[in-house]
């Protein structure tokens, strides 16, 4: 038997999805855990699989998995460029699916606190914030462009520069504050659950931030 397998590709949590190379998948005898960063941490025990089957969609194809996780939504999906019963077959080969009757142990309960606490790794409150402040920062344009009676032009000004300011920001403090990303996640979360995420989104938002001030 295998002792763990690994694989970089894509997920489909719920309604939101995770574009390859965002998601990784591990397994080894005990655990599959899917991290597919700010769209959802899975962890899973044997005994909290139903089953894993091939899945396809269009021009996209994986595995999909059947679970009994309350917390966790019922559509789990892992997208791969390999072929998914290959993927399965290696799944397999670690000895997780046939082990589904290890005894309790202090992993075990760690990964039962994880599940409970749901697959998105940030704070409600935070990700709540981030949602109203960001929205609010585009609303105050549109409406200024419409009190101002612009007809022409495009009405996104100052609020856009301080909405990207604000993501650039907290992504950088993201990578770099402890006491921040205590802040932001979840008590049993760590920066290396989210940390695809936010490089990318410092990446992104700082381009644009870049862009929109210069022009």
């Amino acid at each position: 038997m295998n002792e763990k397998f690994t694989l970089t590709g894509g997920a489909k949590i719920g309604w939101a999805n995770a574009t390859y190379p965002l998601a990784n998948l591990y397994v080894d005898k005990e655990v599959l855990k899917i991290n597919a960063s700010i769209v959802g941490n899975l962890v899973f025990q044997p005994q909290d699989i139903i089953s894993i089957k091939p899945h396809t969609f269009l021009f996209s194809r994986g595995i999909k998995i059947n679970h009994r996780v309350e917390k966790y939504k019922s559509e789990v999906i892992f997208w791969t460029f390999e072929n998914p019963n290959s993927v399965i077959s290696k799944i397999e080969k670690t000895g997780f699916l046939q082990n589904t009757n290890s005894k309790t142990s202090v992993e075990n309960l760690e990964i039962i606190k994880k599940q409970n606490e749901g697959g998105f790794p940030l704070k409600k409150s935070v990700a709540i914030f981030f949602v109203i402040a960001w929205n609010l920062l585009f609303l105050s344009d549109i409406i200024s462009f419409f009190l101002n009676g612009s007809t022409e032009g495009f009405p996104l000004g100052i609020g856009m520069n301080l909405a990207l300011g604000l993501l650039f920001a907290s992504s950088i403090l993201m990578v770099v504050s402890e006491k921040f990303r205590k802040i932001v996640l979840k008590e049993n979360r760590n920066f290396d659950d989210i940390k695809k995420f936010v490089y990318f989104t410092a990446f992104i938002s700082g381009i644009m931030f870049l862009m929109f001030v210069t022009i």
